[in-house]
């Protein structure tokens, strides 16, 4: 694993992330957001701290002489202004303000308990933004075999293989293509998700006879990557925007909803399949998806309309009125007023 290194990032910055990479783990993906978050931080600390940022461009503001004095002068109250301007001016989403909470949270976590490098923690008490959760858009399985049946074309073996995994598996789109040959024993896949964590996942037969005949297919010779699994045209392991590309295509082309679907709401139709129709249990559904925590697990366990009516239905006193017919039945043959 290479080791970040950010050469618009002051020393401190870049000491920090290459921490949450190699000894805390987190994903390169995450370790990239956390580099903006922080970034859109320290432009933030020179724009309101030094003079003549009034009026600059914020998004070519240099950070690189941000200093460990500029953030040891930072407090609480100068972190919730700075969540403030994110939301006025920068527009950022619930979701996107809390992250950076989480970012800021550990930034200063690592500077007081690691390298101890502060006195004092400002973003202890820094609260999070209250995220909606709203229920995951998701392909039903009418909607699902439209797109199965919509691949056709030049690499529609390999094309068919990968929304079959999607589908199937519940796979993320960094844990698709990164799929190598080697992962792949009898009916077993095993793919490295969040956090570098490995977990293994069971291939039904719709992914056997899908991978199967992609291989038959699958170029060999002149092939740059020779383990990955799906390759590009030029022969080497696929990128995900080729693959985001080609999932919004046959989407497209099966009368869906390019806009509302994506890659990862693949990953949903997956989980919310499995769940409503193969009566998967929750923790079962936690290790196929790879999720640390069982409540990221429950945004999938959604239920429909119809599911709440049969459930109410199923109520072994549904039917009984009997109190009901036997009142009627008094108050017919009772006095009247």
């Amino acid at each position: 694993m290479s080791v970040i290194s950010y050469e618009d990032m002051p020393d401190i910055a870049v000491e920090f992330l290459n921490y949450m990479l190699t000894i805390k783990g987190k994903s390169i993906k995450t370790v990239q957001e956390y580099y903006y978050d922080l970034r859109t931080f320290f432009r933030y600390i020179k724009l309101t701290t030094r003079p003549g940022f009034k009026d600059a461009d914020f998004d070519t503001i240099d950070v690189r002489d941000i200093t460990l004095d500029d953030i040891k002068k930072i407090d609480l109250a100068d972190l919730y202004s700075f969540m403030s301007f994110i939301s006025r001016f920068r527009g950022n989403s619930a979701v996107t303000r809390a992250r950076k909470v989480a970012c800021l949270r550990s930034f200063y976590k690592y500077l007081f308990t690691k390298v101890k490098l502060i006195d004092y923690n400002p973003a202890a008490e820094l609260d999070s933004p209250k995220v909606v959760h709203r229920l995951p858009k998701y392909l039903n399985v009418d909607e699902s075999i439209q797109l199965l049946e919509s691949v056709e074309g030049k690499n529609q073996e390999r094309d068919y293989a990968i929304l079959v995994l999607f589908l199937n598996c519940g796979l993320r789109l960094s844990e698709l293509v990164g799929i190598n040959l080697s992962n792949i024993r009898g009916d077993t896949l095993t793919v490295i998700g969040k956090g570098n964590k490995e977990r293994t996942i069971y291939l039904n037969q719709a992914c056997l006879d899908a991978i199967n005949a992609y291989l038959r297919v699958r170029p060999v010779e002149g092939v740059k990557d020779k383990n990955a699994l799906f390759l590009s045209e030029r022969k080497q392991r696929i990128s995900p925007k080729t693959v985001q590309y080609l999932v919004k295509k046959y989407l497209g082309a099966a009368g869906l909803d390019t806009q509302k679907y994506s890659t990862h709401k693949l990953r949903h139709t997956a989980a919310t399949l499995m769940y409503k129709h193969g009566h998967v249990d929750i923790r079962a559904l936690q290790a196929i998806l790879g999720h640390e925590s069982i409540a990221t697990t429950e945004i999938y366990t959604h239920i429909d309309d119809d599911q709440l009516r049969r459930a109410v239905e199923s109520n072994p006193l549904s039917s009984y009125s009997g109190r009901l017919k036997q009142r009627g039945k008094t108050s017919k043959a009772g006095p009247q007023d």
